[in-house]
């Protein structure tokens, strides 16, 4: 395989998530064989990403067209850094999140497991298409792709609790979609000519009216970002269960959303042209909001995952005010906290669900005095809430701090002052959690602690690797850094 040409490798990134969904399905009535194949799939697909990132760091130009299949429209594929940096993180953390999932699924027994590993590798698949598409066309289809997909997960369980997350979840983000993203993607269309991404956007000065029209509906459009008021399809999908939200918050579908947010950005509007539209100021302003009132509803929420749901959307509204800070450190920023966020979050997660299996306790709470009985789990906790906050020894800190330089290059002095103030609201809702953990009592006092033990080796072992994963890319951070890098000189932005 080292031999094939580098086109045929990229195709091969999503041609084997959906040969991996057929392994999957012929195998469902022999768990060890059809987790044999997902995980022969994962190694596969990391093969294939990491050789694509050998290949493209050499300076080799890697693309991909099919035919024509409307006048001027073709699905085109290119990998450029940034898609590199997506393509990356999801291949890697689809490995750890069916080695965690094999543990929790057979652990909490759930039902229509070979559905779940199916439609999980389908995600994959489309994650992969919208991190190395060249054009608005081929995005859309895959980010639709990835939102069908990803409803059967949502309503994994089949109660009507979880069927009314899932029309919620479905609801809007199909209507932000077509209402929106798709209004701005054929309003492109009509102005320029083309939906290519290009270095240094495809507006020119003679269009900038027309660009800061079209810049909300991409930004509402994009629904899986989840900027304020479009949001509640987050918290409504915690429904799912806790693989289902690693893969939501962690490996694929935000980060689809924060990844198209960077890219149009870029390669559609320029930087330079969005430093001088109207609109951006506005919505710049609106991600901070976000930044800051999710942040205070996550405070009041004793539910574990949603808290980390609304932890999630304001992590999000991070990356987004780095895109609409048009800086090459806010940029800079906003790529890398892509990579930091999955491994903190993915590491929460992983926690949240390990203590729901092992404890059945899902309210923060009852659980006090819990890591007595889950040490290792509630120290990764602690781990991955560090990271989250931005501080060493994890590798949050470095993307906050790029974020921070880029507010302070831009002179946005609200937006810095908004950056501090939400690394304090992480620490009040985030390390309370693991701290009570160690040192409070039981509060339930039923003579129950004896019983309570870590997780199933599986879902342990991947939580500490995630959690290892969040203090090795503070030491060494430099293969997101610079991919990070390269997207922003790619991006052919100006001055600041």
């Amino acid at each position: 395989m080292m031999h094939l040409p580098p086109d045929l490798l990229l195709l091969l990134t999503m041609v084997v998530p959906m040969c991996t969904v057929l392994g999957i399905i012929a195998a469902g009535s022999y768990p060890n064989l059809r987790e044999t194949i997902t995980i022969c799939g994962c190694l596969l697909l990391i093969f294939l990403v990491s050789t694509l990132y050998g290949v493209t760091k050499n300076g080799i130009l890697v693309e991909w067209t099919s035919p024509e299949m409307f006048s001027g429209l073709a699905l085109d594929f290119r990998i450029e850094p940034l898609g590199m940096l997506f393509s990356l993180v999801a291949g890697y953390l689809w490995l750890v999140t069916t080695i965690y999932s094999i543990g929790y699924m057979r652990g909490h027994h759930e039902t229509n497991q070979t559905r779940f590993y199916a439609c999980f590798a389908v995600a994959i698949a489309a994650a992969m298409g919208i991190a190395y598409a060249d054009n608005l066309f081929t995005l859309f289809i895959f980010y639709e792709i990835l939102t069908l997909s990803t409803y059967p997960l949502v309503t994994h369980a089949g109660t009507e609790e979880a069927k009314q997350g899932g029309r919620v979840y479905l609801g809007i983000l199909l209507t932000t979609s077509i209402l929106f993203l798709l209004l701005a993607i054929l309003g492109t269309w009509y102005v320029t000519g083309t939906l290519d991404f290009r270095s240094g956007g495809i507006f020119g000065e003679s269009s900038a009216f027309a660009a800061a029209l079209l810049l909300p509906l991409y930004i509402f459009g994009i629904g899986k970002a989840a900027i304020m008021p479009f949001h509640r399809w987050l918290p409504a999908a915690m429904v799912a269960p806790t693989p289902v939200s690693a893969l939501l918050h962690a490996v694929a579908v935000v980060k689809a959303g924060v990844f198209t947010v960077l890219k149009v950005c870029a390669y559609i509007f320029g930087f330079d042209l969005l430093r001088s539209l109207p609109t951006t100021d506005f919505l710049l302003y609106l991600a901070g909001a976000t930044v800051i009132i999710a942040s205070l509803v996550a405070m009041r929420q004793d539910n574990l995952k949603a808290r980390l749901a609304y932890s999630t959307i304001s992590q999000l509204g991070y990356i987004t005010v780095g895109a609409l800070l048009a800086s090459g450190s806010g940029a800079l920023g906003g790529a890398m906290h892509i990579g930091m966020h999955a491994f903190g979050k993915i590491t929460l997660f992983f926690c949240a669900g390990a203590i729901m299996v092992a404890s059945h306790k899902t309210e923060i709470s009852r659980m006090r005095g819990l890591g007595r009985q889950m040490p290792v789990t509630m120290a990764a906790f602690f781990i991955g809430s560090i990271s989250i906050i931005g501080l060493p020894p994890c590798g949050g800190t470095w993307s906050k701090w790029f974020l921070m330089i880029g507010a302070i290059d831009s002179q946005k002095w609200l937006i810095m002052a908004v950056l501090m103030l939400s690394s304090l609201l992480n620490i009040a809702y985030l390390l309370p959690i693991p701290l009570r953990a160690f040192f409070d009592k039981d509060p339930d006092g039923d003579g129950n602690a004896a019983t309570i033990k870590e997780a199933p080796l599986p879902a342990l072992l991947a939580l500490c690797i995630t959690a290892l994963g969040c203090i090795v890319l503070f030491f060494y951070p430099q293969p997101l850094f610079e991919l990070a890098s390269a997207f922003v000189e790619a991006s052919g932005i100006h001055g600041r």
